[in-house]
């Protein structure tokens, strides 16, 4: 797997900052096997799971979704609802139950705009999980598509 951290709001906010983005969030229970979003739909929230474990997967034609990351408890699941046009660039499933804090992202942004000391601490936050996770997927991808025996 990547050799990056997952980052952690704890350490990216501090108390203040994460206290004031709660406000924009509200507790989730989901059972296993629940969707939480599918590529292509528009990305309207984001979670930071609490417990369980959540996969990543994108579309590959003419066979099933290739899993290509796995988010675990304290971290960030979902990017898109940050960057234009706010749609889904991989599908999530609950692959246990996952409990978690659920954000909208519309108010979120605002708040990002309305407080510059926020925007950029999750700014960071999301621009780390993006790193980490297209280092995973390349991985993943290259384990499952790469030709055995190839070195790669």
């Amino acid at each position: 797997m990547s050799s990056l951290a997952s980052p952690r709001l704890t350490t990216l906010l501090s108390a203040d900052q994460r206290a004031r983005l709660m406000v924009c969030s509200r507790p989730v229970d989901l059972p296993e096997g629940t969707r939480l979003f599918e590529e292509g739909y528009p990305a309207l929230r984001f979670w930071i799971l609490r417990t369980g474990t959540v996969t990543l997967d994108v579309s590959v034609p003419g066979t099933r979704s290739a899993v290509i990351d796995t988010v675990n408890a304290g971290e960030l699941l979902g990017w898109s609802w940050l960057f234009a046009p706010y749609r889904w660039h991989s599908g999530a499933e609950a692959m246990t139950r996952v409990r978690a804090y659920e954000f909208e992202a519309m108010a979120v942004r605002r708040m990002m705009n309305a407080e510059p000391d926020l925007g950029s601490a999750l700014g960071q936050l999301v621009g780390q999980t993006l790193a980490r996770r297209l280092v995973s997927a390349q991985v993943r991808l290259l384990d499952l598509y790469a030709p055995h025996g190839s070195g790669l």
